[in-house]
């Protein structure tokens, strides 16, 4: 397979930026009577700056382009061509290069955050089951474990869905086949018979991965109707490039969709999470009463902006795929050496080996501890643990002198 994910030089990412904006309308040179938008404010973003020539992420903020509905399924609104197409591209770049999908078999956007892309994927197969197989909204559940991000709960309250967790070891923060199949007899005793499935691709307090296997095995075992979205929104990232495993990629045929963040793991401006999914399904989310959109619009946020799909393409093709196989290499040295740091010190934690979170039994962190380092609790009001994570600038240096703090 060819990849779609190429390195290029900044003057490569500069041509093909601005060639891109060059084909989106330009709403001082034509006549643009019809669409409540326009460039930013110029009397407040001044664009005659000498430096926006050479600046295609500002130049794209600046010029504003809307990149409303999804531009993987056909149609789009037409007066944002150029950007749409990059957009397109990284979706390809995320959903093949990185999720080892099968070219152009995938549809996704860059959503505004992992929140949103978790949300958007109970939507689509609540009106899955919904429209396919007659199921009432009361026989529709979301599955997922108790270390699952919050988004889940969300999603069960705005969809008005049931939602069961899944307990996990507290030690090893693994699912088991015990507790999936005490979690589905809870929900089948309820008259729960669709299963919207979310499996953990890094939690976000622990960055605990789980077995998708031990999903699938007892739900198939069930005879239960079911669809599973991976939550990747802090692994997406981090995860398919620390493990050579093909479990937790479109390569499992079991696997319907992913969500991703970028402005984790790959530092783009916030507001730019990503939501994939195999052709066919993200239609289960038009909405046709969008008429006056082009394409009309399969997306939970309608409106978005341009800017932040230019500016995670822009990170991914800087860096190339072996760049961004680098970094995280390198991120997990830097884990490993302050896991041997904590071990020598007879501190209690807990790290999954492709992961750059630590996050450490609380009774070994001081309150003044944690505000130093800016340790992140389980919860502020009974915290059990608090959570390092290995950034980019989270070096060797910075990490130095909590060891120091932690042996006094």
């Amino acid at each position: 397979m060819n990849s779609i994910w190429k390195k290029k030089s900044q003057e490569e990412i500069k041509a093909t930026v601005f060639e891109a904006l060059g084909k989106n309308v330009n709403y001082g040179a034509q006549h643009i009577l019809g669409v409540p938008a326009s460039y930013l404010d110029d009397k407040v973003f001044n664009q005659d700056a000498s430096f926006i020539k050479d600046a295609p992420f500002i130049s794209t903020l600046l010029q504003n382009p809307n990149h409303i509905g999804c531009h993987t399924i056909g149609e789009s609104e037409s007066f944002f061509t150029g950007t749409q197409a990059i957009e397109k591209e990284l979706i390809e770049i995320c959903a093949v290069d990185i999720l080892k999908g099968e070219a152009a078999q995938q549809d996704g956007y860059v959503a505004a955050g992992g929140t949103e892309a978790n949300m958007q994927a109970i939507w689509v197969y609540r009106n899955y089951f919904i429209q396919q197989h007659g199921a009432k909204r009361e026989e529709i559940c979301i599955l997922c474990s108790q270390d699952s991000h919050y988004s889940m709960d969300k999603g069960a309250n705005v969809l008005v869905l049931a939602i069961e967790k899944v307990e996990v070891t507290d030690d090893t923060r693994e699912i088991s086949p015990e507790t999936v199949r005490s979690a589905l007899n809870r929900a089948r005793a309820q008259g729960k018979k669709y299963f919207i499935v979310v499996c953990n691709m890094m939690t976000t307090m622990f960055g605990s991965v789980d077995d998708v296997t031990v999903y699938v095995d007892e739900l198939k075992a069930s005879g239960c109707e079911f669809k599973i979205h991976v939550d990747g929104a802090y692994g997406g990232f981090y995860y398919p490039f620390s493990n050579d495993q093909r479990a937790l990629t479109f390569a499992n045929p079991d696997i319907t969709s992913f969500t991703l963040d970028a402005h984790k793991m790959a530092q783009a401006p916030y507001g730019t999470g990503i939501f994939l999914i195999r052709k066919g399904y993200i239609g289960y989310a038009n909405t046709q009463q969008a008429s006056y959109v082009e394409g009309e619009d399969c997306t939970l946020i309608g409106s978005r902006s341009g800017a932040n799909a230019i500016a995670v393409w822009m990170i991914l093709v800087k860096n190339g795929p072996y760049g961004w196989q680098e970094k995280i290499f390198i991120l997990q040295k830097r884990t490993e050496w302050m896991c041997d740091q904590l071990a020598q010190l007879g501190i209690q934690f807990y790290r999954h080996p492709q992961s750059n979170l630590i996050t450490i039994r609380s009774h070994h962190i001081s309150e003044a501890l944690a505000q130093e380092f800016w340790l992140v609790p389980d919860n502020h009001a009974s915290p059990k643990w608090h959570k390092i994570v290995i950034m980019e600038h989270v070096t060797i240096e910075k990490l130095l002198p909590l060891i120091e703090a932690l042996k006094q």
